[in-house]
């Protein structure tokens, strides 16, 4: 069941999110407090896959800054940007990662928002769960985060598809 997050979903939003970034380094550097990690500024909605009381994943969509809506070509509060979109370990290869993805674009269109999102260029896995649902490459990037080897993460853009 995706649904959207409440307050009292975060410890098991930092629970799953622990096992990620064990397992695959996502995020690169644990936040020295996590759950403010998962609420950031700009927010514009948060959702969760959850099984009981169990949570599967997360995803959630923020207003971009000016700067990164100029690369895009469209104002800030035309775009929702995707993130912090992540699926338990014991929870994948069940289609969660899709369908949190999918919650967020229909919430950034109901918004009359286009989606949006930046990923790590060396991260094939989530780079191919994208252009398979037929998001857009727009271009390369840096990021606002360090990478593992300490340089600034290097990103792809990409637009969610229209309709």
């Amino acid at each position: 069941m995706i649904r959207p997050r409440r307050d009292e979903d975060l410890p098991g939003c930092v629970q799953a999110l622990r096992g990620v970034h064990e397992k695959d380094g996502y995020p690169v550097h644990w936040p020295a407090d996590p759950q403010h990690w998962l609420t950031p500024d700009r927010m514009l909605g948060a959702w969760i896959a959850a099984d009981a009381e169990t949570v599967l994943g997360n995803v959630l969509l923020t207003q971009p800054s000016d700067t990164f809506a100029d690369g895009i070509g469209l104002p800030a509060e035309k775009l929702a940007l995707v993130g912090r979109l992540y699926v338990a370990v014991e929870a994948r290869r069940g289609g969660l990662a899709a369908d949190l993805l999918d919650r967020a674009v229909r919430a950034a269109v109901d918004e009359a928002r286009q989606a949006v999102l930046e990923v790590d260029a060396n991260a094939p896995g989530p780079i191919a769960l994208y252009e398979r649902a037929g998001w857009r490459f727009v271009r390369k990037d840096t990021g606002g985060w360090i990478a593992a080897d300490g340089l600034p993460a290097r990103v792809r853009i990409y637009l969610a598809p229209e309709g």
